[in-house]
């Protein structure tokens, strides 16, 4: 009996520690990795138009839709339109498909879709986190298969890596 009460006391203390302590903590850390000011209470995503050479009907509304949901999943931010405290603008300026691993024949065994989108993010309270990039995220696919028949799911691959280092050179300032 003695045994158990020594095992307890530690566990419950430290369980103390964390429910009393952690909270009041007011550091730059966050579990979804991001660190924005409690100064910015507002975030406005413009619609991203397509003005890649070669264009998929859908990708503007895929792009955008992930960049919001990303933010209302991972923050707090009221969305506004018109000019948030963050404000996303851009285009998606590329949708290549580039044959790569050619083989002896001369013929491709693999092909990579390539989307690159143009970013300008504004921080209205902090100027110096603003920029203005270009993004490239790639799939391979097998040269084997058409781009009709995988495009859809190269797609959204693709878009969530985008989305992600968008994500992260906004807020997450590691």
């Amino acid at each position: 009996m003695k045994r158990s009460k020594k095992i307890y006391f530690p566990l419950f203390a430290l369980l103390f520690a964390a429910t009393v302590l952690l909270p009041a903590c007011r550091g730059g850390y966050s579990f979804t990795g991001t660190s924005i000011s409690p100064d910015v209470k507002t975030v406005s995503i413009d619609y991203f138009q397509n003005m890649a050479p070669t264009v998929m009907p859908t990708l503007s509304n895929t792009f955008t839709e992930a960049l919001i949901t990303k933010f209302r999943r991972q923050t707090k931010l009221e969305f506004v339109n018109g000019d948030g405290d963050l404000h996303f603008e851009g285009e998606i300026t590329g949708y290549d498909v580039v044959s790569k691993a050619v083989q002896a024949n001369e013929m491709a065994a693999l092909n990579t879709l390539k989307i690159t989108v143009k970013i300008r993010f504004t921080n209205s309270l902090d100027e110096k986190q603003s920029y203005d990039q270009s993004f490239s995220a790639e799939a391979d696919f097998s040269a084997a298969q058409s781009l009709d028949a995988v495009q859809d799911r190269l797609v959204v691959e693709i878009v969530d890596i985008l989305v992600e280092n968008v994500f992260n050179t906004a807020v997450a300032n590691w």
